[in-house]
């Protein structure tokens, strides 16, 4: 049994590393998004905004000029643009807390090591923008990126704290030992 173990604990140490694959890659959909110009980025939101107003429009039956629901996306494009921020950092920090979480670290020390890599890239993003044609750099979207990440730490902590720690399942690792130890 433990001939069958031995590779594998080799396997699952060797592929440990790749479980920052998830972080990396949410990086450079940032990072991509960060390097669209302003006027390609406030297309997006446009964008977005239209078709939120336009599927309210439709589900509620409104009947609203299609001037009207330019008018609506217009006023709710910056509330867009700024869910989509804290939406993105979430996710870059539950793709962070994952593997850090499977290398030991665990509570508050989780939090902290995400929390300090994802706004140390959200200001390192923000400080790229300033290089971009119409952007620039925002302390406001440092904080809106800084609480999505918490949203995502906490979400990681709570997921895992929950699974991984419920009595009927320390009983049965209990159990499982104890049973061992017999044989």
């Amino acid at each position: 049994m433990s001939a069958i173990l031995r590779p594998m604990k080799i396997l699952i140490t060797l592929l440990k590393p790749f479980s920052f694959a998830p972080a990396i890659l949410m990086m450079c959909v940032i990072f991509s998004f960060s390097s669209q110009t302003g006027e390609v980025s406030g297309a997006l939101s446009y964008k977005i905004s239209y078709q939120i107003v336009e599927t309210k429009n439709e589900i509620l039956a409104s009947g609203k000029s299609p001037e009207q629901l330019s008018q609506e996306a217009s006023s709710i494009e910056f509330y867009v643009r700024k869910a989509a921020h804290m939406t993105e950092y979430c996710l870059l920090a539950i793709s962070i807390s994952f593997p850090l979480y499977v290398y030991g670290v665990r509570g508050v020390w989780l939090m902290l090591l995400a929390g300090i890599i994802c706004v140390a890239f959200a200001g390192t993003d923000e400080y790229h923008q300033s290089f971009v044609d119409a952007r620039g750099p925002s302390v406001r979207d440092v904080c809106i990126d800084s609480t999505g990440s918490l949203i995502g730490t906490l979400l990681v902590q709570t997921f895992c704290w929950s699974t991984l720690h419920t009595p009927g399942r320390k009983q049965s690792r209990k159990k499982k030992r104890n049973s061992r130890k017999r044989k």
